[in-house]
């Protein structure tokens, strides 16, 4: 009688424990999708002068290690890679103060230390697009939803769109999602 007494506390337990979590997480990284929007101000994002001007399209990767947010996005980012390895240069940019490293897949991104303008960036995982001519075509989530794929995603028209030579231009995107905030300290 004892042992089924303190097998139905430990699972009564385990069952708090696990409900606890997920208010939790979804307080803190889950935003209400029809409550609250994230907007993503590029007005003053611009590349470094040692990347500015025509070249390849340049997609610059926001993350910041520890946010939960990045396990949707880091798979998909990696399918990008390898689709349009020769027509976009890869960087990304660690929120400052955080440590940790990109999974294997994404190591071949070079490193950016500074972005003008980024300290506008509301939250990540998020991602900016330079067209051929150094202008910024769109800033913004990946996706809307709490996951992103190569079927939500915003980037894949983006880059097929600038890719064929056509103007694109959504520097200011509204989105919800899963987002870590950017400007908390890590």
């Amino acid at each position: 009688m004892r042992t089924k007494i303190l097998a139905g506390l430990l699972i009564t337990g385990w069952l708090a424990a696990m409900l606890t979590a997920l208010w939790w997480y979804q307080g803190r990284y889950i935003r209400a999708f029809s409550d609250s929007a994230t907007l993503f101000n590029g007005a003053e994002l611009r590349l470094p002068a040692a990347l500015a001007g025509p070249g390849k399209i340049r997609l610059v990767h926001f993350w910041e290690p520890a946010c939960p947010c990045n396990a949707g996005n880091q798979q998909h980012l990696a399918e990008m890679m390898q689709e349009y390895a020769a027509v976009v240069d890869f960087y990304h940019v660690q929120k400052a103060g955080t440590r940790g490293r990109l999974p294997p897949p994404l190591r071949a991104m070079r490193p950016l230390d500074d972005l003008p303008g980024m300290q506008l960036l509301p939250a990540s995982p998020a991602v900016a697009i330079f067209d051929h001519s150094g202008d910024l075509a769109y800033f913004g989530p990946y996706s809307e939803g709490a996951v992103c794929t190569s079927s939500n995603s915003f980037i894949e028209p983006v880059l097929d769109a600038l890719q064929q030579g056509r103007r694109v231009a959504a520097a200011n995107t509204l989105a919800a999602g899963c987002f870590c905030d950017w400007n908390d300290r890590p």
